[in-house]
């Protein structure tokens, strides 16, 4: 039975979720809005009407982003009966044999091309604007041409596409197996339809991530031709490696390549790719899987200033990491236009690499070659060619810092704003979506990356898969449900310390209108963000916490998080002895005697203006032994009561076995019948239940694309790739920060800072409540996180325990579950008492 303080707790916490939306309410689209239709995979903004069509299964819809009240147009494209069995029958789930619609673009005539996987044989339609509609036949079906080449074959495999012209390029599998890749020119007339040579050098088992096109032949001085940019990830095969060693790419091709005359034919002859290296050179960390990559231009109109920011993870490391690296334009054209890469392999150590021929392989037309005869790639020499053909890759590597980077946390999606214009340029705020439905706001300003906001914006937690930015709001889509915020000015930041976070930005609290306003100010020297904080009603500044003071007991193992925005390294102030370990930024401590004391994180830091780190203080912490709480106490004693009980009950039924034995042999020496009783180990299975177990997870079945309880599972090339992250939590009422207790209970108290931070327990339990030296309890202290990111056992996602009566009762729970189990355990080792061990339900998860 549910107590009165757990029944309160559940209402504070789902009104406190109302109120953090409260303010995003009208801007939110849920599943209940979209009429069933569900899996958004693409998005396509008309910015002169605000109209965003939506890709989805079976569908396209219209939403008015000036109207969010307004009920979305649709469309419904969906799969015939007869084709979606066929679809199953070559092995592919009836989930996947749908049409999901991966392709919105705008063509010439005003119209939209639409592509859809279509049960895996990919199709494409054309959309009327005026009525809405699509295109139909005569006898009325919907007018469809293939889309091989264009849009792939499987739901979740990646993809980009781009319209440069009027002419589609895609990026794509290219078959039903998905195991031929291809970058190709998908539209235009049937000669000037190619793509890349199938060969492991091109494209060695790729994920596509990202394509743009950048027009260069208006300004160029030198004739210069427009270009499509791709980036990707494929595994590397210039590293003789045991493993498969992936690496993130960019490739370039020009928009006048019409192939070769007889090498290259129907084939990309300017085919070129650099590895994009996102790396921190001091703590030698790489990051080497791109997940998202944004364009944008740092002058608007001038192609030159183009700048990608790249969305990294890592290969090597098994928790959620993700790191940001911007790119520019001129940087990747001088690697394109470096030295080649020598491929071939001898069994010699040394090999001399074939001389470059002219004109230079891969190079777009520009003036001078058409000066030297060279109109179209048909007439480029074979040498040329063939020396392209064995050479796409460049020696050199495009290089970068990262940014940010954050552990522990997953982006799935990153949109970019620039503040300022020109020489007025102050800073780039970074918007990057979750795997858990939230929108993170990072500064940049110059070598500094401060946290702004963490917002919570999808209750189902379902991964942010597109975020569009338009009229100064950011439109936030996930595959269920769709968000509009805003996205620039300084009104986004509601309290002092956020604003001062943002000073670097030109943004300034004014005391008056409390409010953060815009100013034209100049900062002065040293640190902006710290000097802004110290005139808010807080005494903390950026670099500069107080001391938090955490009770712990003797055995403890406790998680101290320091919050590490820089990739730069943290290292730790603590006392001489040898119980520490550090995780990256954080540190594992196991409470001694010895142990106690003060600890203190400093991270390396660049300030503004200046490139070398200087220090700065990202966590304070004071360990003070603590006795053992209430709770464990009560849990203790209830053990206790409940285990003499049950000994009671044991030695009655120790009794009342001896005498029922003493009766039966007696009644059997009479008989003088030979027969024993039989071995209740022995005892036939049939007829008994399946029990099961609160101590053995049980796997769920696994969700399908339409599921709305699970996170949809990504398939990279065929490959299934999940992530579970499980964290148990509670904020402390009070609101206090001394005086907190840790113990080896399962419950623990997430003080609050004057930064709005919260302490997180991460949950490594172990099955006995009263074990705590295989506990593992974490604080966590990122800016604004209110801990939705986990959920106790039993109790709805939200609610957080926030009281004693709470520690009391989950104490007793715990102690009453041991009692009985350590009574099992006694029983079961007397062979009167032996039964089969229960057995834990347990559901076949498939992907």
């Amino acid at each position: 039975m549910m107590s009165p303080v757990v029944v309160v707790l559940i209402l504070l916490s789902g009104a406190s979720w109302a109120a953090t939306l409260a303010g995003l309410s009208d801007n939110i689209l849920g599943p209940d809005r979209f009429r069933g239709v569900t899996n958004f995979s693409t998005f396509l903004l008309d910015r002169s009407s605000g109209v965003l069509f939506l890709g989805a299964r079976d569908a396209i819809l219209a939403v008015d982003t000036n109207k969010l009240d307004q009920q979305p147009n649709m469309i419904v494209w969906d799969v015939p009966e007869e084709k979606r069995r066929s679809c199953v029958a070559k092995g592919k789930t009836e989930v996947d044999c749908n049409n999901y619609v991966r392709l919105l673009e705008f063509l010439d005539d005003g119209r939209v091309y639409v592509c859809g996987t279509y049960a895996f044989d990919p199709q494409c339609a054309f959309l009327e604007l005026s009525s809405f509609t699509l295109e139909k036949t005569e006898d009325g079906g919907v007018k469809m041409e293939t889309g091989k080449g264009k849009c792939p074959f499987e739901p979740s495999q990646h993809y980009t596409a781009v319209m440069a012209g009027g002419t589609l390029y895609t990026a794509a599998t290219s078959n039903f197996l998905g195991t031929l890749f291809d970058i190709s020119r998908a539209t235009g007339p049937e000669q000037e339809r190619i793509r890349t040579e199938r060969s492991i050098n091109w494209l060695s088992d790729p994920e596509f991530v990202s394509s743009a096109f950048i027009e260069q032949s208006d300004s160029s001085p030198t004739g210069d031709d427009d270009k499509i940019y791709f980036f990707f990830t494929e595994v590397a095969k210039e590293y003789d490696l045991y493993t498969k060693v992936k690496v993130p790419r960019v490739a370039r091709v020009c928009k006048s390549d019409v192939g070769g005359m007889k090498t290259l034919q129907r084939r990309w002859t300017t085919f070129l790719k650099a590895e994009l290296v996102c790396e921190d050179k001091p703590s030698s960390q790489r990051y080497n899987i791109l997940t998202d990559v944004f364009t944008t231009q740092h002058t608007p109109g001038d192609p030159s200033s183009t700048h990608f920011y790249g969305l990294f993870t890592s290969q090597w490391e098994h928790e959620e990491l993700s790191a940001v690296c911007v790119f520019s334009l001129s940087d990747i054209s001088k690697v394109l236009d470096g030295p080649f890469k020598e491929l071939k392999k001898t069994c010699e150590n040394w090999i001399n690499p074939e001389p470059v021929p002219t004109p230079r392989p891969g190079q777009c037309l520009n003036n001078a070659l058409k000066t030297e005869g060279f109109e179209s790639s048909l007439k480029l020499p074979d040498k040329v060619l063939t020396f392209v053909r064995d050479h796409p890759l460049m020696e050199n590597s495009v290089t970068a810092a990262p940014l940010l980077v954050r552990k522990g946390i997953r982006y799935t999606k990153l949109a970019v704003t620039q503040t300022g214009r020109g020489e007025e340029q102050r800073g780039t705020v970074l918007h990057l979506g979750t795997d858990r439905g939230e929108l993170h706001r990072v500064a940049v300003v110059g070598q500094n990356a401060t946290l702004l906001q963490e917002i919570p914006l999808f209750t189902s937690k379902e991964p942010v898969n597109n975020i569009l930015l338009h009229q100064g709001r950011a439109l936030v889509g996930t595959p269920l449900s769709l968000a509009r915020v805003p996205a620039e000015g300084c009104a986004l930041y509601p309290s002092c310390e956020v604003c001062a976070r943002a000073r670097g930005l030109g943004c300034e609290w004014s005391i008056n209108d409390e409010a953060c306003r815009p100013t034209t100010l100049q900062p002065g020297p040293g640190d902006i963000v710290d000097e802004a904080l110290r005139k808010c009603d807080t005494e903390e500044g950026r670099c500069t916490p107080s001391f938090r003071e955490l009770r712990v007991s003797l055995g403890l193992r406790l998680l101290l998080p320091c919050v590490q925005l820089s990739p730069r390294p943290c290292s730790w102030e603590h006392p001489p002895h040898r119980h520490t370990r550090q995780h990256h930024s954080d540190l594992e401590v196991t409470v001694t005697e010895d142990s106690l004391g003060k600890y203190v994180c400093t991270c390396q830091e660049a300030g503004p203006g200046i490139r070398d780190p200087t220090p700065c203080r990202r966590a304070a912490y004071h360990l003070t032994k603590g006795g053992p709480t209430t709770g464990e106490t009560v849990a203790i004693a209830g053990s206790r009561h409940v285990l003499a009980i049950y000994i009671l009950f044991f030695c009655g039924g120790l009794a009342l076995g001896a005498f029922l034995l003493y009766f039966v042999t007696h009644r059997r020496s009479i008989a003088r019948q030979g027969r024993h009783l039989p071995d209740n180990s022995l005892s036939s299975e049939k007829g008994r239940d399946l029990l099961g177990s609160s101590a053995t997870p049980q796997s769920p079945s696994s969700a399908s694309l339409l599921s709305e309880g699970f996170r949809l599972t990504e398939k990279r090339n065929g490959t299934s790739t999940t992530t579970t992250t499980t964290t148990l939590h509670s904020n402390q009422g009070n609101g206090g920060h001394h005086g907190n207790s840790y113990s080896g209970t399962l419950i623990h108290s997430n003080p609050s800072n004057g930064n709005g931070n919260a302490l997180y327990a991460n949950c490594n339990t172990s099955s006995s409540g009263l074990k705590f030296t295989s506990e593992i309890l974490a604080a966590d202290l990122l800016d604004g996180r209110t801990g939705e990111r986990g959920k106790e056992r039993g109790r709805p996602e939200g609610v957080q325990r926030e009281s004693g009566e709470d520690e009391v009762d989950a104490g007793l729970v715990d102690g009453v579950g041991e009692g009985m189990k350590g009574l099992e355990e006694e029983l079961a080792s007397f062979p009167m008492f032996k039964s089969p061990a229960p057995l834990a339900q347990c559901e076949e998860s498939s992907i």
